[in-house]
C-alpha cells in the first residue's frame, strides 16, 4: 500500500534528480578500503508552484551496496521518465535499497510540507549515539577516542582489522585502562581470518567489549555460525544482512545464525520499511539491534535520525555526526554530549541542490 502511494506521488508531482560529489574532510578508512569521496543522488519532489519540495537521498556505498552506480542512474532515469508501471517501480525498489530509502524519505518529506520533517513530532528528539573512531594510525585513533570521550560520548566504536592486531589490542587496552567507564564497541568489517578469529576474540574479551560487528567475512555462513556460538564477545551482524530482502529469508538467516545484535542501515538494508521488517523479526526472536547511518549527507542522516526516534531505543545508536564531508549541506542537526539532535533555531541551506 505504501509503495503504491509513493508511486502515485512520484507520478503526480514534479520529480527531478540532483547528483552531488561529497568529499571527505579526512579519508574514511576501514579494513576493506579507504574512501576519499562518494556520490549522492538527491530526489526532489516539487509542487507545481515549487513551494513544497520533499527531498530524499540515494547514497549507495561502493563495495557494499548491492546496486551499482550505473544501476542507480538507470533506475532513476526510469522513474523520472514517468513512463513506468507500478509493477516495474515495485520491482526496482525491491532490490535497490538506496533508491527505496531515497523515495520513502522524499515522499514523507513532501507530504509533511517539504520542511525536512520526515516523521512529524520526532524531528527534535535527542538520540544517544556512539562516537566513531575511524581507522588510522594508533596515535591518531587514540587521540580521536580521547577527544570524543571529552565531548561526552559514553560509547566509543573503533574500526579494527586494518592494523597489526597486537597494535590494536595494545591501543584498546590503553583506552580501557584510561577510561574504565566507557562502553567499547568494535567493527571488524569481516577482517578476521578463520584460523585465528577465536584467539583474537579471546584476547579482546579481557577488555569488556560490548560487541563486535561482523568479525569474519559474511560469505562463510558456517564460520559465522560457529563464531557467534562460541565467541566470548557478543557478535553483531551487518554485512551479513546485505541483499536479503524477502521476509522469510530474513527469519531464516537470524534463526540459523542467532547473533546477539543486528546493525541496520536503511541505505543498505531495504530502506526504512525493510529495516522495520528486520527490527520486527529481531525483537520476535530476542535479538538486539541498533541503527547506523551509512555515509549519507545531512539529508539522509536527518531522515534516519527521525525514523530511529520513532522506535523504542534501548542502546546508543550508530548515527553519524554530519561532519565527515567538507561540502555537506548545512542543517539544524547538532551533536552535544554524545547526543544527536535538531536545533530549531538553525536552518537548512539547500541552495546548492535547489538552484
Amino acid at each position: 500500500m505504501v509503495n503504491q502511494e509513493n508511486f502515485r506521488l512520484c507520478q503526480e508531482v514534479n520529480l527531478r534528480v540532483v547528483k552531488r560529489l561529497l568529499i571527505f574532510n579526512v579519508p574514511a578508512r576501514t579494513s576493506r578500503d579507504t574512501i576519499y569521496h562518494k556520490f549522492s543522488w538527491y530526489l526532489l519532489l516539487e509542487s507545481d508552484d515549487r513551494k513544497i519540495c520533499g527531498i530524499g537521498e540515494c547514497a549507495p556505498l561502493s563495495g557494499l551496496s548491492v546496486e551499482s552506480v550505473s544501476q542507480i542512474e538507470s533506475d532513476l532515469n526510469l522513474i523520472t521518465s514517468g513512463k513506468i508501471s507500478f509493477n516495474v517501480f515495485e520491482q526496482l525498489i525491491s532490490t535497490n535499497s538506496s533508491l527505496k530509502f531515497g523515495i520513502e524519505t522524499a515522499c514523507n518529506d513532501f507530504r509533511n510540507g517539504g520542511l525536512r520533517i520526515v516523521f512529524p513530532g520526532y524531528e527534535s528528539a535527542l538520540i544517544d549515539i556512539n562516537g566513531l573512531v575511524w581507522m588510522s594510525d594508533v596515535d591518531t585513533m587514540m587521540a580521536e577516542a580521547e577527544r570524543k570521550i571529552k565531548e561526552g560520548f559514553g560509547t566509543i566504536k573503533f574500526k579494527v582489522g586494518a592494523l597489526k592486531f597486537d597494535d590494536e589490542l595494545e591501543m584498546l587496552t590503553q583506552v580501557r585502562l584510561n577510561f574504565p567507564q566507557i562502553v567499547l564497541r568494535l567493527d571488524a568489517n569481516g577482517a578476521f581470518a578463520d584460523h585465528d578469529v577465536m584467539s583474537k576474540l579471546d584476547k579482546l574479551s579481557k577488555l569488556e567489549i560490548h560487541s563486535i560487528e561482523q568479525p569474519v567475512h559474511p560469505s562463510n555462513i558456517e564460520l559465522i555460525k560457529s563464531v557467534v556460538k562460541d565467541s566470548p564477545i557478543p557478535v553483531a551482524l551487518d554485512e551479513q544482512l546485505l541483499g536479503v530482502h524477502n521476509i522469510h529469508l530474513k527469519y531464516e538467516l537470524l534463526n540459523e545464525i542467532k547473533p546477539n545484535y543486528i546493525i541496520l542501515k536503511p541505505t543498505l538494508h531495504g530502506g526504512l520499511s525493510g529495516c522495520d521488517e528486520w527490527i520486527q523479526i529481531a525483537e520476535n526472536v530476542g535479538i538486539g539491534w541498533w541503527t547506523t547511518s551509512a555515509l549519507e549527507s545531512n539529508i539522509g542522516l536527518n531522515a534516519i535520525a527521525q525514523w530511529t526516534a520513532t522506535k523504542q531505543l534501548r542502546l546508543p545508536q550508530g548515527l553519524g555526526t554530519g561532519g565527515l564531508f567538507e561540502n555537506n549541506l548545512p542543517s539544524p542537526l547538532f551533536i552535544h554530549e554524545g547526543k544527536l539532535g535538531w536545533n530549531k533555531k538553525s536552518e537548512w541551506n539547500l541552495n546548492s541542490i535547489l538552484e
